[in-house]
């Protein structure tokens, strides 16, 4: 624990300080949040709540020395912040620490003084100390590239319907749905872990992890979630689970997580779940003198139940996209490099020995593959058109993520190019389009 004196971590001049935040900023550092972040009186609270969570509650990753804090030493008061919150992902089953920024913030007087940039600085010093490959956020379009971030993996995406499906005459519920208890975190586990086989890049969730959403967010944190499970209504045997928001978006009731277990039938238990979701949804606008009239699932891009209620989703909301940095991209290449040549044998290039040059100007790579193994190395070009392909400024970062393909960013970026047949069936074998919905750790 740090006394504020001991948290100082640098002096920017013109009367401010940047240091670690402790838990007694809890106060003061929820209502600068909320203030800041809030878009409404609801959303105010909701983030005070998650700020004040974050700050004095147990998290499975997060120390209340993982924000800076930015203050004006002649007052006392919070002008700017933001924190790092530690987790881990897998590409493909292979596990890399990623360190994730947010509730980034500075009062409008003080914007445009470069204290966001320092304190990026400060926290990318951090998460490379922490071994994390990978830095990604979710946030405002462009801000972030100024410091090192690209769009490069999906974000969200959802379907929405207003038509609830009714049980036939005479029909009853196959399935109950109940909320989540301590003893159910093994099973969420398992069902979870199932569910990012469908997904190329997916977070870890620990069982302390589980544990902290279950029961360590306090009920006005906007980022809390309301875990049901669901059960065979004979024999009580758990089939599944999905986490709906406990407040009313825009128009309706909102699940976040759904997931089912092998051998489970969406097409008959997603009905259930609509009916539950309605009737709750129902009594949330109650309570909030409201109306519910939709129901959404906000589970990304591909999911399950999209194609097992079909029609009855008639909206259709695409994706965002996280932004990520990779500020050691070799390192990172060569710790995925069990998945790339796995992907490289199963191609058409299987066994092929080569040297290609990947221009991602001023910086590039050498890939050097010899009967099917593959290695990097640094390599520099002169000029944008140098090597076999090319793929300007952060854009790599797209296909290394899966995010687009070859093609399209060719199609989007006219100084993104390929000099032959060879090297773009490589490139395309290495680095495929898939999909990815991550449950980053808040």
């Amino acid at each position: 624990m740090f006394t504020k004196q001991q948290s100082i971590l640098r002096d920017l001049g013109n009367g401010l300080i940047m240091r670690r935040a402790t838990a007694e900023d809890a106060d003061a550092l929820g209502e600068f949040n909320g203030n800041i972040h809030g878009e409404d009186e609801l959303d105010r609270l909701g983030v005070i709540a998650w700020t004040r969570d974050l700050l004095t509650r147990p998290h499975a990753t997060l120390k209340p020395g993982d924000f800076t804090v930015v203050e004006e030493t002649s007052t006392g008061r919070i002008v700017s912040s933001l924190n790092l919150i530690p987790q881990t992902w897998t590409y493909e089953g292979i596990e890399f620490g990623v360190g994730r920024p947010e509730l980034v913030g500075t009062l409008p007087e003080f914007r445009g003084r470069g204290l966001v940039r320092a304190q990026f600085e400060e926290v990318h010093k951090w998460s490379a100390d922490r071994g994390h490959r990978v830095q990604g956020i979710t946030g405002i379009p462009y801000y972030y590239r100024q410091f090192g971030y690209e769009f490069a993996l999906n974000l969200g995406g959802w379907r929405m319907g207003s038509i609830v499906p009714k049980l036939k005459s005479g029909e009853s519920e196959k399935y109950l749905i109940r909320p989540a208890e301590e003893s159910d975190i093994p099973l969420l586990m398992s069902l979870y872990e199932h569910g990012c086989n469908r997904s190329m890049i997916s977070a870890k969730w620990t069982a302390a992890h589980w544990h902290n959403n279950l029961f360590e967010l306090s009920e006005q944190n906007f980022q809390r979630l309301e875990y049901r499970i669901i059960e065979r209504a004979g024999s009580r045997e758990p089939v599944g689970y999905f986490a709906q928001s406990w407040f009313l978006g825009m128009t309706g009731v909102r699940t976040f997580h759904y997931e089912l277990a092998p051998g489970i039938s969406w097409l008959e238990v997603s009905p259930c779940v609509v009916r539950s979701m309605w009737d709750d949804g129902q009594e949330y606008a109650r309570k909030a003198n409201r109306s519910c009239t939709t129901f959404s699932f906000l589970l990304g891009a591909e999911h399950p139940v999209y194609d097992a209620l079909g029609n009855t989703l008639s909206r259709v909301s695409s994706p965002y996209a996280w932004y990520l940095r990779v500020p050691d991209l070799l390192g990172f290449l060569n710790h995925i490099k069990p998945v790339l040549e796995k992907r490289l044998s199963e191609s058409i290039a299987s066994g092929h020995s080569g040297e290609y040059l990947i221009g991602m100007y001023p910086k590039g790579i050498k890939l050097i593959l010899e009967n099917g193994s593959i290695s990097f190395d640094d390599w520099k070009p002169n000029h944008a058109e140098d090597g076999h392909a090319g793929f300007p400024m952060l854009t790599f970062t797209q296909i290394l993520f899966g995010y687009r393909s070859f093609e399209e960013l060719k199609h989007a970026f006219p100084d993104c190019w390929w000099a032959d047949d060879n090297i773009h069936i490589l490139v395309s074998a290495l680095f495929p389009k898939k999909n990815s919905n991550v449950y980053g750790i808040v």
